[in-house]
């Protein structure tokens, strides 16, 4: 049996391969696979550590972009200036968050996604602890934009490392989904209740120690990880051109016009119920908790779709989420008290439902040497879509006085998402055939 093993190797998420013995003679073939046995077992331990990291990353990722909408409340009242004139300091930080994550995925690609990660963590601790200190809306509008360009890293980043060689990709978004959603719910949440208890600057230093400590955990996890270029391995998909080129335009039109729509009504939320729901509480713990309540009960819309993209077409699973969006914007507009509650909760459960099918479409339709790129480009053009809410509700509350135009013109972008989701192919499934790894 000699040379019948020439090399063994194991694959990690970054697509490096390792060698770990040559076999001489029939008796180490039997020794070769017990070794490759016990380190494959280590390395799925590791994997699956390094994935804990990685969804722990997405919440905190969308907890420090949503620290401001929150805080903002008492920041106001601190400071004694009208929400209309504070909350554009945040757009810096929305534009970052999207314009950055070109350069992240090209670095991540070209130099280390392990590396980028850990640069993610630590970048956004100090960046939000930092942004706690300051004392004017000047210094306040830097640190936000500091927060983004270090958030933006997560996305192209994270979630490339994340499904790379997973075989059930549906699920593994839709539990990050959870994570991501889970961090929009706890940054209403505990920027409520520690800006009532601890003033609004704590809010910022909560989680930006939050951010440092699950950094440390990251560098623990990924401490054998060779810091190297991102995966070598090619894929492509079986698509003729113009059929490539007909989904890509539909997820551009998809993820700016998603993008608008969920930034709109996360960023919005807190002031919404603020407004819409004085009968129900009055402080803004209270305001946090029902916002928190909201997300985290929409969060298991992206456990639902991941699963339902596991067992079924895109088009069926877009085309439905979107339909069911529609009618529910329009209907937020001009409700309050306990049926606003309800749309509320119903409306964020579809439009959070739309992130992991976006992203399943990226995974599918892209090789893995450059998903990086490829979702750095999807984010971008969401996130850059998305950095127009900001100025949008703020114009709209200043002239209406009320956030009944806003989901109006949510509506009617969720009815364009709609039409992009009906021009979608109809095929059931994308398989990517990946080429051989060259050892």
């Amino acid at each position: 049996m000699a040379g019948a093993l020439e090399q063994a190797a194991i694959s990690y998420g970054d697509g490096v391969r390792r060698p770990v013995a040559r076999v001489a003679t029939g008796f180490e073939y039997y020794r070769v696979l017990d070794a490759i046995h016990n380190v494959n077992i280590r390395c799925m331990q590791r994997r699956s550590t390094i994935d804990l990291f990685l969804n722990i990353g997405h919440l905190l990722d969308h907890l420090v972009m949503l620290i401001f909408p929150t805080a903002v409340l008492a920041i106001g009242v601190a400071w004694h200036r009208p929400y209309d004139e504070l909350l554009p300091l945040a757009l810096g930080g929305f534009i970052a968050f999207g314009a950055c994550s070109i350069p992240a995925g090209w670095l991540a690609d070209r130099w280390s996604r392990v590396g980028m990660m850990r640069l993610f963590y630590f970048g956004i601790g100090v960046a939000t602890i930092a942004t706690g200190f300051a004392t004017t809306p000047t210094e306040l509008a830097i640190g936000l934009t500091a927060i983004g360009v270090f958030a933006a890293i997560y996305h192209p980043v994270g979630i490339a490392m994340l499904v790379a060689n997973q075989p059930n990709l549906g699920r593994t978004l839709g539990v990050n989904g959870v994570f991501g959603n889970a961090g929009l719910a706890f940054a209403a949440l505990l920027s409520g209740a520690v800006a009532d208890f601890a003033g609004w600057r704590a809010a910022f230093f909560v989680p930006g120690a939050l951010a440092l400590a699950a950094g440390a955990g990251f560098v623990w996890s990924s401490r054998n990880s060779v810091v190297a270029r991102g995966s070598a391995r090619r894929s492509e998909a079986h698509l003729p051109r113009a059929l490539l080129a007909r989904v890509f335009l539909i997820v551009t039109v998809a993820t700016a016009c998603g993008g608008v729509i969920f930034n709109a009504t996360t960023v919005s939320m807190p002031k919404v119920f603020d407004e819409r729901l004085r009968a129900l509480t009055d402080s803004n713990f209270g305001i946090g908790m029902l916002v928190c309540a909201t997300y985290l009960i929409a969060a298991m819309a992206q456990l639902l779709v991941g699963w339902w993209l596991d067992q079924h077409s895109v088009k069926r699973v877009f085309v439905v989420v979107t339909a069911l969006q529609v009618p529910l914007l329009f209907a937020a507009g001009s409700l309050a008290g306990y049926s606003m509650l309800a749309v509320a909760v119903a409306m964020m459960f579809f439009v959070f439902g739309q992130i992991p099918i976006n992203d399943a479409m990226i995974a599918r339709y892209t090789g893995e040497g450059w998903r990086a790129r490829a979702y750095a480009v999807r984010y971008v053009v969401s996130f850059g879509a998305s950095a127009a809410a900001v100025p949008l509700i703020a114009s709209v509350h200043r002239y209406y006085g009320d956030f009944q135009p806003l989901f109006t013109i949510l509506a009617l972008l969720a009815a364009l998402t709609l039409a992009a989701a009906l021009a979608f192919p109809g095929e059931r499934r994308v398989a990517l055939e990946p080429r051989p790894i060259e050892p």
